[in-house]
């Protein structure tokens, strides 16, 4: 295999867990001042509310990239971190029954965030161990497009009454969409460290 088509490091898949990590407690720490400020108003969102929203975020990020400028001050980082948190959000009201509270403390919504994105760190090193890092060869530009592709997918599936045939459904999507969001920051990271 050509080197330059799967570049292989010893300790690569090591130091992407770190940079996942640290991607994930900066988007956490934010969701959590959020909550602080906010309490959880997410929760009156309905499912595809918030996929629009995530929609917005997602459009926004490829605006920019397509014109190389932007106007307003929010950072291209920080609509990537809003992928991430409102994927987490999403995936929260997927799982809570309908009658359930709308108002959860600071640390009933950690909980449920920690919860979802060990699944994700899960799926990470899974999907890591089968791809061999691949995503590190993809502009991040790419992921982009691929989020956008699974944001019509979930838009598909909503329409659909969330039913599939053959698909992987919701969860799936969203925990697709935090994956590529932080490999997304991962990589501007690596481009332009702070």
């Amino acid at each position: 295999m050509l080197s330059y088509l799967c570049p292989r490091q010893p300790n690569r898949m090591t130091n992407t867990l770190e940079q996942f990590q640290a991607i994930i407690s900066r988007c956490r720490d934010l969701f959590l001042k959020k909550t602080a400020d906010y309490g959880t108003a997410w929760r009156i969102l309905r499912p595809a509310s918030i996929t629009d929203q995530l929609y917005i975020k997602a459009l926004r990020i490829r605006s920019i990239e397509e014109k190389g400028t932007q106007k307003v001050a929010d950072s291209v980082e920080s609509e990537f971190i809003g992928l991430v948190n409102y994927s987490v959000l999403a995936l929260i009201q997927l799982e809570l029954p309908p009658d359930a509270t709308l108002e959860l403390d600071v640390q009933q919504a950690a909980k449920l965030y920690d919860q979802h994105v060990a699944e994700n760190i899960r799926l990470l090193q899974a999907k890591n161990h089968d791809y061999g890092e691949a995503w590190r060869l993809m502009r991040v530009s790419s992921m982009t497009d691929l989020i956008l592709q699974k944001l019509l997918r979930i838009k598909q599936i909503e329409d659909n009454a969330g039913q599939t045939l053959v698909s992987e459904g919701l969860e799936a999507n969203y925990r697709d969409i935090i994956n590529y969001a932080v490999f997304a920051l991962i990589r501007l990271e690596e481009n332009h460290p702070a």
